[in-house]
């Protein structure tokens, strides 16, 4: 399957929202990470790949349901 660029940018904008959500700043995300701000900023802008370990870590971090960010990839 190819993501496409427009289910790439919904993907990432579900997971700026899921941090806003959670209501934290990028810097507050990076602190738990051990990372920096740019890096998440470069996440989220989709600037740089999300590796599934950093995945991982903000879906813990964010407490969403796994579909909240997947049903960007949806057929429909």
């Amino acid at each position: 399957m190819k993501v496409t660029d427009r289910q790439k940018k919904k993907f990432l904008k579900s997971l700026k929202q899921a941090r806003i959500e959670a209501g934290l700043t990028q810097s507050e995300v990076a602190e738990q990470l051990g990372t920096s701000q740019s890096f998440i900023s470069k996440l989220e802008s989709g600037s740089i790949s999300l590796e599934v370990e950093i995945f991982l870590k903000l879906y813990q971090l964010y407490d969403k349901p796994a579909v909240y960010f997947f049903s960007a990839f949806s057929q429909k």
